[in-house]
């Protein structure tokens, strides 16, 4: 839905004679923007200059539906909401991947330009502390943005300053320290799911597999040693390919198995049987099995009565109820 509402604002803006994005946001053009980025050897990524163009818009209100009025969408972004505003209200064609966003968000977190912060209420707050959540945002650091509203002459010395190596060591201390305390403002729960699904359900009902994959986080979508850890396993991930929140691999015959642990959402489904499958049989591994885990029946319940989304001949395990799992049959 978002992509054809973000469709419909451009639209609506261009009938009105309006441009679909202003020339300039808060005082700053995509020159200057690629100016700045050229300096940081990143201004020859047309996506990177458009998602700090993105994050620069105080003139477009949030695209949360529970942020407080008033909101903008420079106070802190989804993954999707860039992808649409980059590809859709931007440029008039298709949202970006959201998996491109070790492509055109990572290399800026890796300068502290670009900061995490998540919706908790009302309020953005620091970090990522849920994994995976709808509420996890991006927005620009307070210091990288003034840097593009200083004066020619001044903006240079200042650039500098803000990218030396000491600079980035000392931001990027400064964030752990706030997303560490932030972490204890919010439900961690679906990390937790994910914790025991590995250390319970699948000791004891996959004990012959281990676990080449995990994603726990909102950092990069796959680290270097993620990378790693799946090519020992035969594992090339492509852009696009659909990630679990576990993967564990049988050594032994070579096959794969997935776990989605489910708090909110991300079953099991017939879309993601079908990519994960694919994602295997390319990889030549000889076949792959999955398992859908809840927290307790009260939540499988919810989600099933509301989604009846559930594989066929994939697996149900509950963390309440730990000493059996529950295969899906059809009678049809």
């Amino acid at each position: 839905m978002l992509h054809d509402d973000v469709a419909v604002l451009r639209k609506k803006r261009l009938d009105a004679g309006q441009p679909a994005v202003p020339d300039s946001l808060q005082g700053v053009s995509k020159i200057k923007v690629k100016q700045v980025l050229d300096r940081l050897s990143l201004g020859g990524n047309r996506d990177i200059i458009d998602a700090v163009f993105a994050m620069l818009d105080n003139e477009t209100p949030s695209w949360f539906s529970t942020a407080p009025k008033g909101t903008t969408f420079s106070e802190g972004a989804s993954t999707a909401h860039l992808g649409c505003h980059i590809g859709v209200l931007q440029r008039g064609a298709t949202k970006l991947d959201r998996e491109g966003r070790d492509y055109w968000i990572k290399p800026l977190r890796e300068l502290g330009a670009v900061e995490p912060v998540f919706l908790n209420g009302a309020v953005f707050i620091a970090g990522h502390p849920v994994a995976k959540s709808p509420n996890s945002a991006y927005r620009l650091n307070d210091d990288f943005k003034a840097i593009f509203t200083s004066k020619d002459g001044q903006w240079e010395k200042a650039l500098a300053e803000w990218s030396s190596k000491e600079a980035v060591r000392r931001r990027h201390e400064h964030q752990a320290k706030v997303e560490e305390a932030a972490k204890k403002q919010v439900d961690s729960s679906h990390s937790q799911l994910i914790t025991d699904s590995v250390t319970h359900y699948a000791k004891k009902f996959l004990p012959d597999y281990e676990v080449i994959y995990i994603d726990d986080g909102d950092g990069d979508r796959i680290t270097d040693e993620d990378e790693k850890k799946l090519a020992s396993a035969g594992i090339k991930l492509k852009l696009g390919d659909a990630m679990p929140d576990v993967l564990l691999w049988n050594k032994k015959t070579d096959q794969l198995w997935v776990i989605e642990a489910v708090t909110s959402d991300g079953e099991v489904d017939f879309h993601k049987v079908e990519q994960l499958t694919k994602m295997a049989k390319r990889c030549g591994k000889r076949g792959i099995g999955f398992t859908t885990t809840y927290r307790n029946w009260k939540d499988a319940a919810s989600r099933q009565e509301k989604n009846k989304n559930l594989a066929m001949d994939s697996y149900v395990w509950i963390q309440t109820d730990p000493s059996r799992q529950f295969l899906v049959k059809s009678f049809e």
